[in-house]
């Protein structure tokens, strides 16, 4: 069946700030505090969209939450009107604020793990939301993804939306950051990765020292039973505990995949030899490529510093591929070397490397596979999807007019408290959900 892997990335808000709340997020937590650059962050992820696009690929896009989160707060005794709360939470609680100001949702591959009609015994393309439950200022955002996505696959007939897991460790879900999907054509039955931390009903199983393991066994397992696939098409790994310790907070820091290919560090997962056998075993095309990099080209630290492996990995329609890096892996040495000659191996499809200047992103932790997510649709599930979050020419244009009128050039931690802040948030976002005819999907303007 003629099917098609859509990129939908997430749009950057207009109070997109560094707070460094991701503990074991290391470049996160080295920007903590930096002025950021709102309107730049918005147009570099937008230029990026559209060049992918440029070059034949589908690609979408995610609305940003409403950013600083209210309703949040109330939850936590905060009362008055919305700027009352604000200011409150200000005066007395300036950590708090920076959580629930958070630029965090703009990374798409943790909004919620996606498998195709393919895969699922039901026959639609199925969705869950992450719970996000690691971290508090993550975990206020299944709720905003779950009416967003909803809005734009809007068929029952042909998505099955999902609730998120229970919001609580034994169930935590980080989503397509740690799921991959492998087929010959996005349309062929596929085989579906689920890669988790630790199992946490298992006290006396392998788990990092350090930094937390946001993924689950338990969730994983959870969310591939919730999307009816066969499991003798899914493989569960663990990534390695001590690359999570060394700052690979998501499987995809230190692996990525597409088609039939693996691009992986060789301490990618606890057993990897295991894994790429299974992959092997239950993959149904003519053949499956794993890649290892060794650590003698690119150590596990130059992998996390540059983000080699948190790329898009792309296919052509001639099934060649292209990895989409960010412009850090040019800047090091041993990830320059080490892709060069990646492109010149004729043993893989990846025969093109297409860098991107993401730096607002970067500084926050994120490349450009935390920037999307990946959605296999058919193409009468893609006609069913709302067209106007499919980026076009006319769209583009739109979208860069509105970035410049409503988006600050520098914003500071100390610029969240300002009340005028928090307007221009809601009458940006309510003239985007205007211009993208998706409804009331904000809390603001459901009176939340």
């Amino acid at each position: 069946m003629n099917a098609y892997e859509v990129n939908f990335d997430g749009l950057v808000g207009p109070s997109h700030n560094y707070a460094g709340l991701s503990y074991g997020n290391i470049a996160s937590e080295n920007n903590k505090s930096n002025y950021a650059n709102p309107k730049q962050a918005a147009l570099q992820g937008l230029e990026k969209m559209k060049q992918l696009h440029d070059l034949g690929f589908k690609q979408g896009l995610l609305l940003p939450h409403e950013r600083p989160f209210i309703p949040a707060l109330r939850r936590l005794g905060f009362t008055g009107s919305d700027e009352n709360v604000l200011v409150k939470v200000a005066n007395s609680d300036p950590q708090l604020l920076s959580a629930v100001s958070s630029a965090s949702c703009m990374w798409t591959a943790n909004a919620a793990t996606v498998s195709p009609s393919a895969d699922s015994a039901n026959g639609k393309v199925n969705f869950t939301a992450a719970n996000l439950n690691a971290k508090f200022h993550r975990a206020i955002e299944a709720d905003c993804t779950s009416r967003i996505l909803n809005a734009i696959f809007n068929d029952e007939n042909k998505f099955e939306h999902h609730q998120a897991l229970p919001s609580v460790s034994l169930f935590g879900d980080e989503g397509a950051a740690n799921h991959t999907r492998f087929a010959e054509n996005h349309g062929d039955l596929g085989v579906q990765l689920f890669v988790y931390g630790q199992k946490a009903f298992d006290a006396g199983s392998p788990a990092p020292k350090k930094f937390p393991a946001r993924q689950t066994f338990e969730a994983s397992h959870a969310i591939a039973r919730k999307h009816q696939l066969n499991f003798d098409q899914v493989v569960f790994a663990q990534q390695s505990p001590n690359v999570i310790d060394a700052g690979v907070f998501h499987n995809d820091v230190i692996a990525v995949g597409n088609g039939n290919v693996l691009l992986y560090h060789e301490h990618a997962f606890l057993d990897s030899e295991t894994v790429i056998e299974e992959l092997k075993n239950k993959f149904t095309g003519d053949k499956f490529i794993p890649i290892k990099v060794e650590s003698s080209d690119v150590s596990v630290d130059q992998a996390v510093a540059s983000y080699l492996f948190n790329s898009q990995l792309l296919s052509r329609t001639d099934h060649s591929m292209v990895l989409v890096v960010p412009s850090e892996c040019q800047q090091i040495p041993s990830v320059a070397s080490y892709l060069e000659k990646l492109v010149a191996d004729t043993q893989n499809p990846i025969n093109d490397v297409l860098p991107f200047e993401l730096k607002q992103s970067m500084k926050n932790g994120g490349g450009p596979a935390c920037l999307r997510l990946r959605v296999v649709l058919t193409e009468e599930e893609l006609n069913a999807a709302n067209q106007r979050v499919l980026l076009s020419d006319p769209l583009y244009q739109e979208l860069t007019l509105w970035i410049n009128k409503h988006y600050r050039d520098r914003l500071s931690q100390d610029d969240l408290r300002d009340p005028q802040l928090l307007r221009e948030c809601y009458n940006a976002l309510d003239e985007l959900t205007q211009l993208l005819g998706l409804g009331n999907v904000y809390d603001f303007q459901l009176g939340g």
